[in-house]
């Protein structure tokens, strides 16, 4: 089948400074992927590069079959929902959760006007999608930090895209939200016709058993890549984050115990 999406040899440089170098990484239909990494790992730029915001220096990226530089990328970023702490920052406290999650329709922050009748039924449908029905009329700065990251991956799944990115959603959630949060992301995953799913993480905590597949990064280059099992280990998270590691898995989640400090890695 046709990759979801297709990245050979990225290469970005910014100033003389390489950002990302020679990436490859291939997500295929029914898996959903984590990307692991430090701060600098090159993860966000990664992020910026597929969905066009920051233009390639080298290599090739297809989405959905369609080429980089040879496609209208602003439609082909409409197919790729994101949840980030930046939008979740830019929402504006007096818009309810329905005008929050129907105003993904449109990409637009801070929904002005009403819904119409078709995205106010689609926009509830997507509330009880994500296990919030309840919240339709709650404004934005009533919801806790976990509510709100529900109610912007429906706003994401407004516009049906074949691909959602989770930014690091669980920043600022405390260990029972977060914990609630991921248990949830692994419900949807499962679900008819959920997106493909890519998860930002640094923590291999937040890897639930709905994911497939990893891609870790350190200093803009691959550390490993591919079936979860294999790309997650001791020595590759050793590698990626510059210490000594041991990994333990136990009822389908992961557990890391730093135990050193890698020689000569800064």
């Amino acid at each position: 089948m046709q990759p979801i999406l297709d990245v050979r040899g990225l290469v970005i440089v910014r100033d003389g400074i390489p950002i990302l170098r020679d990436v490859s990484w291939c997500v295929r239909p029914g898996q959903h992927w984590v990307i692991l990494g430090s701060n600098g790992s090159g993860k966000t730029s990664l992020l910026a590069a597929l969905t066009g915001y920051l233009m390639p220096t080298a290599g090739v990226i297809d989405l959905f079959g369609q080429r980089y530089g040879e496609s209208d990328w602003r439609a082909l970023r409409t197919r790729v929902g994101i949840v980030s702490s930046s939008i979740r920052q830019m929402m504006a406290d007096g818009e309810t959760a329905l005008e929050s999650v129907a105003s993904g329709r449109y990409a637009m922050i801070d929904f002005w006007g009403r819904p119409n009748r078709s995205d106010r039924r689609r926009a509830l449908e997507l509330l009880d999608l994500v296990e919030c029905p309840h919240l339709a009329d709650r404004p934005w700065a009533v919801l806790s930090q976990g509510e709100r990251q529900r109610v912007l991956i429906a706003r994401a799944l407004m516009a049906d895209p074949r691909l959602l990115v989770l930014d690091e959603p669980c920043a600022g959630l405390d260990p029972v939200a977060r914990e609630t949060f991921l248990q949830f992301v692994r419900r949807m995953a499962r679900g008819t016709g959920a997106p493909t799913l890519v998860l930002v993480t640094h923590h291999v905590e937040e890897i639930v058993p709905c994911f497939t597949h990893a891609l870790l990064l350190r200093g803009g280059g691959v550390v490993a890549s591919g079936p979860l099992r294999r790309a997650v280990t001791s020595e590759s998270l050793g590698k990626t984050f510059g210490h000594r590691v041991r990994l333990q898995r136990r009822r389908g989640r992961y557990q890391l115990e730093v135990t050193g400090r890698v020689r000569g890695v800064a």
